[in-house]
């Protein structure tokens, strides 16, 4: 299978002036959600629909709660999410309190399996 792309023309916003340049942008073809995630899961082991969803929502509980104490989730094979901060940068180091934090971003980094699978996608132009 490939993923599609499109093209999409973008401005410099550092340079309005200039031209504009053309790059790739990964084409949605649709969206799984828990239920359809755990059916698949379902048919691949011994764990039915049910029990699988369960899972996945605890998951939905306990990464946002690790996450806030400043860890960093580690699932296997899967990957690692860790919390990443946008701040407003100092002179000085001691000027810099939690007042320069001006936002957080979660960050996934993919583990070895599914970084494998990311560096094989095989591309195709949308018509």
């Amino acid at each position: 299978m490939s993923v599609e792309y499109t093209v999409v023309g973008k401005k410099n916003p550092g340079d309005p002036d200039a031209p504009r340049k053309f790059y790739t942008n990964a084409r949605s073809t649709g969206k799984v959600g828990i239920r359809d995630l755990s059916n698949q899961i379902s048919n691949i082991s011994t764990v039915s629909t049910i029990d699988t969803v369960a899972v996945l929502e605890a998951l939905v509980q306990v990464i946002p709660q690790n996450i806030s104490e400043g860890k960093v989730v580690g699932l296997g094979d899967f990957g690692n999410f860790r919390l990443t901060l946008q701040s407003e940068g100092s002179e000085k180091s001691e000027e810099v309190t939690s007042s320069n934090i001006k936002g957080n971003k979660l960050r996934f980094r993919p583990g070895k399996e599914i970084q494998k699978a990311l560096n094989n996608i095989d591309y195709k132009k949308a018509n």
